[in-house]
């Protein structure tokens, strides 16, 4: 199966995502500078989840850019990698209106946590599709900012238990490291020789 739709129902899912959450951000009630106070723990949480949505989308595309073809596997792993990104609103939307609570800020790494596995089933399903020996298995080798990522999500939701704020240095830490896209596909691909998959 070729790979078009798949991406463009991504690009669509995300791009819904990415509107629900600005819906969430509803206009103060005051008419001055003060009435946005409140909304700062909001605002803050709505910043770390586009930042986060939007790393997810570019590193989607990198990494088709390397696929040739989908199958079955693949469909089903890029679903249940967009269900938990779905679930990114929701997550936001408790952590800010909470003011980042304890349950709220480790429920919301829980999702970004989740969102990372999925993400990873989804290049393994691809991998298997493609093979050990393709340009996409060459480009992502041990992937280790992966499984770092995956270990900082862990810490975070344990550090929510003693001080959710600080919980989220982890979080933001993982956006860090994933805010340029990946560079190993790019490279594989720049080197790859007509006739590879």
């Amino acid at each position: 199966m070729t790979k078009g739709r798949l991406e463009a129902f991504s690009d669509g899912v995300i791009a819904i995502c990415i509107t629900i959450m600005v819906l969430e951000l509803k206009a103060p009630k005051g008419e001055d500078s003060t009435a946005l106070i409140p909304m700062l723990p909001t605002f803050l949480a709505y910043i770390l989840s586009f930042v986060h949505v939007g790393i997810y989308w570019n590193n989607h595309h990198h990494l088709f850019q390397a696929v040739k073809q989908v199958n079955g596997a693949v469909l089903w792993a890029n679903l249940h990698l967009l269900f938990w990104l779905s679930l990114v609103s929701f997550a936001t939307n408790w952590m800010g209106e909470s003011h980042f609570s304890t349950w709220p800020v480790a429920v919301y790494g829980g999702v970004l946590l989740m969102s990372g596995m999925a993400y990873f089933i989804l290049v393994r399903a691809l991998i298997g599709h493609h093979g050990e020996d393709s340009v996409l298995a060459a480009a992502i080798g041990n992937d280790i900012k992966g499984k770092i990522s995956v270990v900082f999500y862990i810490i975070g939701i344990a550090m929510a238990f003693w001080n959710p704020w600080l919980a989220c240095i982890p979080y933001c830490l993982v956006a860090v490291m994933w805010l340029i896209p990946d560079p190993r596909i790019g490279k594989a691909l720049t080197h790859h020789q007509p006739g590879e998959e």
